[in-house]
Parts: structure tokens; sequence; C-alpha cells
């Protein structure tokens, strides 16, 4: 297997055109800490990203940063807090779930599975901040999009197009990020001791109050113990943070009190406590447990999603707690990933999707790892897969 490690853009074009030229798939990577996501590589050569690094441009004041894609996601996020910025759509760190290390995602990778975070109910996910990108085609052709700053001309969007397209379209270069400042300060409200369905009623009324809330997720009686490092004990607990002024954030935990006290017992984590805590919700850390037990990631409409889990209950050993409000449910299953059963369950109360994120290589190999797409997207999918890569040099078969 030969595996390419460019230092520019115009090595990456070199070596994708040599393969388009050989008709030779390759394997798309930054760190490889998303690798065991979607179906195994069916290729004999790689293009390694992690040597085209760096930060080219940041201007704080403009809240601009590019990079090339190889940067490693936590050098990127070191440089943004030292000027008291972040990345607000708060990217997800899939290494520790996967069995990897911490802190090896890439800001390329970052945007090719469009990630995001707890906050993503606020401020979206990598799709709605990026601005501009320089990528290579599976055509072997270098092209760019977008630019550095927010606005930009009208028609179809290439940068967006890339969010979520796991390197099957073209492989990126460089990025130009909208970067925006920190909260001075956050608590975490705490609800205790409410079963699902409660918990997602009292999410909503939380969501739809004054009270401003950036994060709201269930952690059920089995998954409590799981974070903080066992700080939070007892039943289950219900988060719901709250992020800015000091004054505002205090102002703010008195209306959740008063909207929600009368429903359990109730603690305020403090700002550590609460960084902690979503960081941990973020990365899935009580499903990162050193096995290879199947984990979904199951998006649904809230008031539907914890329905759904209470049938799957009845038919397969399942662990689960919920994040965006309710509406993402991570879940670990006991046995066989069962993907059929999860779809038609998941189908049968209002639709949704379902990604397996975490299983062996022999069953990623032969299921559907990704939701299929409807009759209609997919013939779109397929139709710029055509565009941006009519041989199929990048990634094949990783998400079909």
């Amino acid at each position: 297997m030969t595996t390419f490690t460019p230092a520019s853009a115009a090595e990456v074009l070199d070596a994708v055109s040599w393969a388009v030229s050989e008709e030779t798939p390759l394997e798309i990577l930054g760190h490889g800490s998303k690798r065991d996501i979607g179906r195994p590589a069916q290729t004999e050569h790689a293009i390694d990203m992690s040597g085209l690094a760096g930060v080219t441009l940041y201007e704080p004041e403009e809240l601009v940063l590019s990079a090339r894609a190889g940067t490693p996601l936590a050098e990127i996020e070191a440089l943004l807090k030292e000027h008291r910025q972040e990345l607000a759509f708060e990217p997800m760190d899939y290494g520790p779930l996967l069995g990897g290390e911490e802190g090896r995602g890439t800001i390329g990778g970052t945007l090719a599975a469009n990630l995001s975070g707890p906050r993503r109910l606020k401020s979206g996910a990598a799709r709605d901040h990026i601005l501009g990108i320089h990528a290579v085609s599976g055509r072997g052709e270098a092209f760019k999009s977008g630019g550095r700053v927010v606005k930009n001309v009208t028609g179809y969007d290439l940068s967006k197009g890339m969010a979520g397209s796991w390197g099957t379209l073209a492989v990126l270069t460089d990025v130009t990020f909208k970067v925006l400042p920190a909260a001075e300060t956050e608590k975490t409200f705490v609800l205790r001791g409410l079963d699902d369905g409660p918990a997602a009623f009292a999410m909503a009324a939380a969501m739809g109050s004054s009270a401003e809330i950036s994060s709201a997720a269930h952690l059920p009686r089995s998954v409590t113990g799981r974070v903080l490092d066992g700080a939070l004990k007892g039943g289950a607990s219900t988060l719901l943070r709250l992020e800015g002024f000091g004054p505002s954030v205090e102002y703010r935990l008195r209306t959740l009190t008063g909207l929600l006290a009368s429903q359990g017992e109730t603690e305020v984590l403090d700002e550590a406590q609460s960084r902690q805590v979503w960081r941990e919700i973020r990365d899935c850390k009580p499903y990162a447990d050193g096995t290879q037990r199947p984990v979904w990631r199951i998006s649904m409409t809230p008031s539907e999603a914890y329905k759904m889990v209470a049938e799957l209950r009845l038919h397969a050993g399942v662990d689960v707690f919920y994040d965006w409000q309710g509406g993402l449910v991570w879940a670990r299953m006991e046995a066989e990933p069962q993907a059929e059963g999860i779809r038609a369950l998941i189908a049968h109360f209002g639709g949704g999707h379902a990604t397996l994120v975490r299983a062996p290589a022999s069953y990623r190999a032969s299921g559907a790892v990704f939701q299929p797409q409807p009759p209609a997207l997919g013939a779109l999918s397929r139709r710029l897969k055509e565009q941006f890569d009519p041989a199929g040099i990048l990634n094949p078969g990783r998400m079909n």
C-alpha cells in the first residue's frame, strides 16, 4: 500500500491526478480519528493529509480563521482560546469513542464530517460556519469556493456542499471558518430524577422560555454516574446550559428555577463542572469504554425520540442518553446493531436519521452504516458524485 503524505496543495493535486490516470482509488485521511466510521476503505493507496497543516490566516477582529486541512482541531481551539474566541458549533471529538486518542481530529475532517456538538440547537454545525475552501476534485482538478467574508455570491455553495461528504467528493486542502467570541461564563441547571418522557417535556419548556438555553441533554440513571467523574450521583439528570455574562446567567438560572423546581430536585454546576460535562456529552464519553459494542447516533424529533427508545427497549438490550433537547439519541447496543429494526422504528415514530458510528469492521463492511437516502435525494447525491468524482477515486464505498 502506498501512502502519499503531501506537504502542499500542489502535491495533493499531483497525487489525485496520478490516481485518476491510473484509475486507482484513494483513502483520504487526516489523523484517522474518524477512520472507523462508515464502511472500511476499499483502496490500496491513501493520502495522509496530516502534513498539510498550519493556520494561514487569523484575524480575531474580523472573526475569520483559515487553516490547511490537516491542521489539528486541538491546535486551532487552543489558538482561539487565547483570544477568547471559539468555533461556536463545538465540534465533537470522535477519537475516544472509537478507541483512539483525543485531540487527533483535523479541521478538514471537521467539515468533511459536518461535526457539531451540544450547542447545535443554537449554533448549527460546521456547514453553518464555513466561509470558503480550496480542494481537489476526483477529476484531478483544483478548485475553490467562497472566501474570507461572510457574504458570498449567489449560487450553489460548494463549501457547504463538502459538509458531510466524508471525503467522497473532493480532497480539502484549505478551509476558512467564521469564529465567534466565547461566552464570559457558563453554568448548568440540573433537574434530577425525571424519566425520559417528563425530561423531554421539561427540556421543551426550558427551550421555549426566556432563559436562552444553549444546550439541553438528558442522562438516564444508567448514564448519570459516567460523567463528571461520578459526581452526579443518584437518579437521572436533565441538564440545561446557560452561557453569557455573569449577571445574565444568574438571572436566567432564577428563571429556570421558577419554571422547573416543582418537577424535582435541582442543583447547579459551576463553570468548571459545566464545561467538563458538556465536553463529555459532546464526545459521547459514557460509551467511550474501549469496546466495539455498537453505538448509534440517531437524530429525530425530540417529542418522538423517547417514544422510539421505549419501544426499542422492548426488543433489544440498549443503553441511551439524549442531547439536542432530546432530538439526538446516543444508543449503545448490547449485542447486534439491529440496523433494520432501528430504522423501522425511527420511520414509525415520524422519521429521522440513524448512523452506526461504532461497530466491528466485519459488520460495517456489509451493513448500511449511514441512513439510506430517499430516492430523490439519492439521485441528487449520485449526480454530485458523478460531477466531482466520476471514476469513483475518492473514498469509494465508504458511504454506501
